[in-house]
This record gives C-alpha cells, structure tokens and sequence, in this order.
C-alpha cells in the first residue's frame, strides 16, 4: 500500500469519525460547525492532494515517455557513429593499401 493510499484511508477514517461525532453527540451548535468546518476543509485537502497526485502521474507518464523516446534517438545516434567509423576505418586500410601499392609500382 502506498503512502498517499495509507493517508487516504487514514483520512477517509477521521472523515467518517468526525461524520460520527456529529450525529452521535449533542454538542452545542458552534461544536458541530466547527466539526463540519474541519470536516470540509479536510475533504477540500483530499481533493487537491488527489487532483495534483494526477497531475504528477501524468507527468511520470509524459517524461517517462520522453525518456524512452530520447533513449532510442541516442541509441540510433551511436550505431550511425559506429557505422561511420567502421567506413573510416575500412577507407583508411584501403587507403594503406593503396600507398603500398602505388610505393610497389614505383620501385
């Protein structure tokens, strides 16, 4: 379970608790709206703490992504690179080859 289930379980039960205490105890009218204001407040809490938790799961999502994206372009990138230097190096032998030659053909 992670942190953010474990608060909300946590809250949901002081929600409920709070819901309890208004129903099961007479308390002078300022008491309950004073519970019922909490109450509120802590429910207005949950919403943003929820909403921004799906912000930020859509953000792993994009850079997660992004990521995978940018992985694959460097990885085309280095066989491109190892491509060129494997004609580099094929030229330059043909080339030693070449100046062999040619030193055989003036000697």
């Amino acid at each position: 379970m992670s942190i953010i289930e474990k608060k909300e379980k946590n809250l949901n039960l002081l929600i409920n608790k709070l819901n309890s205490l208004t129903l099961t105890y007479s308390q002078p009218t300022y008491e309950i709206e004073k519970i019922r204001t909490e109450k509120n407040r802590i429910l207005l809490q949950k919403n943003e703490i929820e909403n921004k938790n799906q912000e930020l799961l859509r953000e792993h999502k994009y850079l997660k992504e992004k990521i995978k994206s940018l992985q694959l372009e460097v990885k085309k990138k280095l066989e491109l690179e190892d491509s060129f230097n494997q004609e580099i190096e094929d030229l330059s032998k043909e080339t030693e080859n070449l100046v062999s030659e040619i030193e055989k053909w003036q000697m």
